[in-house]
């Protein structure tokens, strides 16, 4: 499985959309396993709840999550995302 440090943040919102198409037309197998690897790449405490059942105020775009993952991961001193 890859690792956030293998996505770009462009890369990243491109995932967040897939899951969003694939939760609006995919099977219940495939949609698990894209949140079971979001949930790995982010490990972020929220996990997929970022995205759709974000806290209040919170931009639950794709755009909006990945800088939301972005700036968790900076803070706990963790790998972030591959520059372009």
């Amino acid at each position: 499985m890859p690792n956030i440090s293998d996505y770009t943040e462009t890369e990243f919102i491109s995932f967040i959309q897939k899951i969003r198409a694939i939760n609006k037309v995919g099977s219940d197998e495939e949609l698990g396993e894209l949140l079971a690897q979001f949930r790995k790449l982010t490990g972020h405490p929220d996990g997929t709840d970022l995205m759709f059942y974000p806290e209040p105020g919170q931009d639950n775009s794709a755009e909006g999550v990945t800088r939301t993952v972005k700036e968790w991961r900076a803070a706990q001193g963790l790998p972030g995302f591959k520059e372009k």
